[in-house]
């Protein structure tokens, strides 16, 4: 009976129209997992958006409506309440059950029908109307399940809504373990993508507040604002975070994005700083990012086509002017990471133009444009952040440097002799109370007047640099390295220590000194004089000690052939 009316209801429609003769049914289980419906189903334009499934279906058997082929690439217009109908047969020979997935976020409204097995209607519905916990096959992207009816063919009526971006995505059908493994494979790519970006912006924030640094603030704005775009581009926030928001879920796949754009134009114009080169240009960054919040704003108010490609017009601009600011600091800057900032923009500038291109309906909807920007990102993401870190450590450099002159040689960087003394006082302490020897090792540069002579007394105070980063290398994370004169130096080797160890290092010390440094003329060597001394010694406190030792590079001569000479072993 329904069949009657439905033939009924098309042939009061009007005379059949030519149409594209319908593609034979689709076997599910023969040997794919996945199938495309590209050239395998046929789709018509609603263009009142109106028409019931039962005028459709009925449309479809008489053939009186204009269906044409799906073809790979194709986009379509479905503004001003149109409805996109895609019919295509399926047989499915075994029990296993079967799925179509529209492969995008953000869709408005997608609907599947088919007649079950008593010849009524089974509709499932997914989209921005609905929460996602209330669609059929919960997701990122519109799911149904596919009959299960036996081995007769059936007909499949997918109805999508789609206003303000071009209908473009690709539709597919899945066995239940291709889709469950292609979701699981992407939330675990997504998750590894939204954890970086987390840690990123923790850290950069924590790096902000820590040395009020405002390239690391407004950084972790832009990190955190691209994340929380993409959750809204990639659908995962209406899945997990905003799920029942319907009416934010509708317009946040629009805001989110437009908002990411404006924080990265920001934070381009933070590092490269183009007021420095031109006034005009820096004003001209503002307002490009005031306009960008502005097409926002509008567009969420609007909801035209219009009014989105405006903000993507932005978009592009945008991306434009972050290309140019790092072009510029590049020719013009004189900053030494400036390149390394560069080399960080590149991923996300050239993958941002894949999603811009599709929000302007230049190209389908494909991985790449759901994706692209989120590689992008995570490429960029650990390498801006190491850039900016070597940046600020720089900027910070004379500060740190000043705030250890209270205990660190200006020249040298390592502690001075006030600071080797008191650590000197509690390591004897200790070391008679827990009777356990610690060492201590006095180096004098030989050669320093015959180098300074030779060389001038520039070379003479690379020496000193040269020397003190040896020292550095010859002691672990408890021993101390201290100069405690004109070119002498000191290690407190705290224990237990034994005068292997304390000799092995007054070793390493003399022969680290030999080799030739890059810093130093090729002649210029650093000739060492070593004492070592074994401490508690009788009742010779820290200063007493240290004389004693400085003492016996006194008693060696300049010529002399022992380098090192132990005092009490």
């Amino acid at each position: 009976m329904w069949w009657l009316c439905s033939m009924g209801m098309a042939g009061a429609q009007g005379t059949p129209s030519t149409a594209t003769p319908a593609p034979a049914a689709i076997v599910l289980g023969a040997g794919e997992r996945v199938i495309s419906l590209d050239s395998r189903s046929r789709f018509w334009i609603d263009d009142t958006g109106k028409r019931p499934v039962e005028q459709v279906e009925a449309a479809a058997l008489a053939d009186t409506l204009p269906w044409q082929l799906r073809v790979p690439g194709s986009s379509y217009n479905l503004d001003g309440n149109k409805a996109m109908w895609i019919v295509f047969d399926t047989v499915l020979p075994t029990r296993k059950r079967w799925f179509i997935e529209l492969q995008s976020s953000g869709l408005d409204r997608a609907q599947l029908f088919y007649r079950g097995a008593d010849g009524q209607w089974v509709e499932q519905e997914a989209g921005d109307v609905k929460a996602v916990s209330d669609w059929p096959v919960p997701g990122r992207f519109p799911t149904f399940e596919l009959s299960s009816a036996g081995t007769e063919p059936v007909r499949h009526f997918l109805r999508v809504e789609h206003a303000r971006v071009d209908f473009a995505t690709p539709v597919a059908l899945y066995d239940q373990a291709a889709l469950v493994a292609s979701r699981e494979r992407e939330q675990f790519l997504l998750g590894a993508y939204f954890g970086l970006a987390l840690l990123i912006t923790l850290v950069a924030a924590a790096n902000a507040i820590a040395y009020r640094d405002r390239n690391f603030a407004v950084y972790a704005v832009y990190v955190g604002s691209l994340a929380i775009g993409q959750l809204a581009y990639l659908g995962v926030g209406a899945q997990h975070i905003w799920n029942e928001m319907l009416k934010w879920n509708e317009v946040a796949t629009f805001v989110l994005p437009g908002i990411s754009g404006a924080a990265a134009l920001w934070f381009a114009r933070t590092v490269t700083e183009p007021g420095r080169f031109s006034k005009v240009l820096d004003m001209f960054v503002w307002l490009l990012i005031l306009a960008l919040l502005a097409a926002v704003a509008l567009d969420t108010w609007l909801l035209t086509r219009t009014s989105f490609a405006v903000v993507m017009v932005l978009a592009v601009l945008s991306l434009v002017t972050v290309a140019g600011l790092i072009a510029m600091v590049w020719i013009k800057g004189d900053d030494p990471y400036i390149r390394l900032i560069a080399l960080g923009f590149v991923p996300v500038v050239v993958m941002a133009l894949f999603p811009v291109a599709r929000g302007l309906n230049l190209m389908p909807a494909s991985g790449l444009t759901r994706y692209a920007l989120a590689i992008g990102a995570a490429v960029e993401m650990p390498i801006l952040f190491y850039a900016l870190t070597l940046r600020g450590n720089r900027r910070r450099e004379s500060r740190v440097r000043a705030a250890a002159l209270s205990h660190n040689d200006a020249l040298t960087g390592i502690a001075h002799q006030r600071t080797l003394l008191q650590r000197l006082d509690g390591a004897i302490a200790r070391a008679r109370t827990l009777k356990r020897p610690c060492a201590l090792l006095a180096a004098r540069i030989s050669n320093f007047d015959a180098i300074i002579e030779e060389f001038g007394r520039e070379t003479g105070e690379r020496m000193l640099v040269v020397a003190a980063s040896h020292l550095r290398h010859a002691i672990t994370d408890i021993d101390l390295a201290a100069r405690v004169g004109s070119h002498d130096f000191a290690l407190l080797l705290e224990g237990p220590t034994t005068t292997e160890i304390a000799m092995s290092r007054a070793q390493q010390l003399v022969a680290s000194g030999l080799r030739p440094n890059d810093a130093l003329p090729p002649a210029a060597t650093l000739k060492f004089h070593i004492t070592v001394g074994m401490l508690p010694d009788g009742e010779r406190d820290a200063p007493a000690s240290l004389q004693w030792l400085v003492d016996g590079l006194d008693s060696m001569r300049p010529d002399a052939r022992k380098l090192i000479r132990p005092l009490n072993f």
